[in-house]
Formats: structure tokens, C-alpha cells, sequence
């Protein structure tokens, strides 16, 4: 069933091109919202990444994408202007999901590597949690979000757990959290919802950037219950079910998608 077919409402996925995002797009293409990625990536990157959203084409929905800095203010404004222009009259913006995975993964000590300064948390923050602040301020201004509309980004047990050279990351996606709570609190009232994802350990890239990442999945596959790391897809499931009229109550909390990895 197609719930979302015809309802001219969209998806706009900050960081769909791969991941989390990826897998989100896919699923909620699969449901019938028209999908537009945000995206940045590189002209030999492209040609694989076109297979992928050619996933997301392949379920007769509309579909837009835009590769750039998704952190240029005046760009962001220009492609926002496209966007409205694009799905029309009628169009509305059903959710907004935030992906973007752009920090710096330095320790705080160190003899052999560069260690993390100022600069490092500030790049990190704005990319990996103002970033929704300022995109979501955009879309509300320009009055294209829906009568009931979703706002859901991703976060990690690095909130509260320190991981070796995780700091600068850590420090945002405890800023996301806050930022999500405050939306949730001050624009309900406009029927707006606000959440975070916590997903379990996931395979991607992301991951695999962390300089102990080998480690970090072996300990994951030994404490979850199903013995098996959290996928995408698994993430992409509950980022639907949050979509849906049935979790219209669920407002400004954060949801653990790790099949009870957080236990222990």
C-alpha cells in the first residue's frame, strides 16, 4: 500500500546519497512521498550513486535531487526557491530528514596525530546539528512545511558514550538532540514534530571513518541481542512508521533503532 501516493507532500533528505539517508529515501519513495535529496559528492562518485536513486525512481513517485554544499547559506536559499518552485502549488514538505555526516574525528591527545581544536567542534557542530536548525528555519519561513509535518535526524550512543577520537562529533549530536527538543516544544503548535533516531552501530561510511571501527563492531556483534549490527534499512523502517498518522504523539524524544544493543 501506497499511503503517501498523490498527497503531493515530499521527503527532503540532507545526505541522501548514501547510508542512512540512502536507505531512508529508498523506503520512503517505496510508500509513495516524493523524494528530494540533498546531496555532495564528487563527479566520479556520481555514477554509482545515479544507480542508487535510480532505486528510488523506479517507484513511479517525483523526484528531485540537488548535489552541494548543503551548509551554503545563500546556496541553500537558492535551491529552496527551485524546491518551491518545482513541487508547486500544492507541494509540501512532509518530513524533513537530516543525514549530513561531515565532522572531524580527531583525538585530544595525541604524539602521532593532529588533535582536535577549536575550529575542529565548530565545523563539526554546524555541519552535523545547526545545520537542521538553519534548514528547518528556511522551510518554515518559506511556509512549505506540511499541516503535520515530521522532523527526524540521527543520532548515536556517542551522546553519552566517549569513543576514541569522537569528541568533536559527540559534542554535536548532543547540540542536535537539544536543538530537535526546542523544535519539538516551540513549533507544535504550527503541528510540527520533532524526534531523533538513535540507531544501533550501522556499517557505513560514517563508521568506517573511526580510526577503531573494527573494534568498535566486533564488542557491537558480542552485546546485541540478535548478535548483529544495526542496517540502514533497519533505521529507514522506523523513520516511515514515524510518517504515518499513528505516531503523531511521539513528539521531541529520541527512539532507539538497535534491537536492544544499548542494554549492555
Amino acid at each position: 500500500m501506497k499511503e503517501f501516493q498523490d498527497t503531493h507532500q515530499w521527503a527532503i533528505i540532507l545526505g541522501g546519497s548514501s547510508g542512512l539517508g540512502l536507505a531512508t529515501a529508498k523506503k520512503l519513495a517505496k510508500h509513495g512521498l516524493n523524494i528530494c535529496v540533498i546531496h555532495r559528492n564528487s563527479r566520479a562518485q556520481m555514477s554509482e550513486i545515479e544507480l542508487q536513486f535510480q532505486e528510488i525512481k523506479n517507484h513511479q513517485i517525483r523526484y528531485l535531487s540537488y548535489n552541494f554544499d548543503a551548509l551554503h547559506p545563500e546556496k541553500r536559499t537558492q535551491i529552496l526557491m527551485e524546491i518551491q518552485s518545482a513541487i508547486g502549488e500544492k507541494g509540501r514538505i512532509k518530513t524533513l530528514v537530516h543525514s549530513i555526516a561531515k565532522g572531524n574525528l580527531k583525538p585530544m591527545f595525541s604524539d602521532e596525530k593532529p588533535i582536535l581544536k577549536s575550529e575542529d567542534f565548530q565545523l563539526t557542530i554546524n555541519a552535523m546539528a545547526i545545520s537542521l536548525y538553519d534548514w528547518f528555519q528556511a522551510i518554515f519561513q518559506q511556509k512549505m512545511f506540511a499541516d503535520d509535518a515530521r522532523i527526524i535526524s540521527f543520532t548515536s550512543e556517542g551522546n553519552a558514550k566517549p569513543w576514541e577520537d569522537y569528541g568533536a562529533v559527540s559534542a554535536a549530536k548532543v547540540t542536535l538532540e537539544a536543538i530537535t527538543r526546542n523544535i519539538a516544544l516551540e513549533f507544535a503548535k504550527f503541528g510540527i514534530r520533532a524526534n531523533c533516531i538513535q540507531a544501533g552501530v550501522t556499517d557505513t561510511q560514517s563508521l568506517q571513518m573511526i580510526s577503531n571501527s573494527d573494534e568498535i563492531k566486533n564488542q557491537t556483534l558480542k552485546r546485541n541481542p540478535f548478535q548483529r549490527l544495526t542496517t540502514p534499512e533497519d533505521v529507514a523502517n522506523v523513520v516511515y512508521l514515524m510518517c504515518k498518522e499513528e505516531s503523531k504523539w511521539i513528539n521531541g524524544t529520541i527512539i532507539k533503532v538497535d534491537g536492544g544493543e544499548s542494554l549492555q
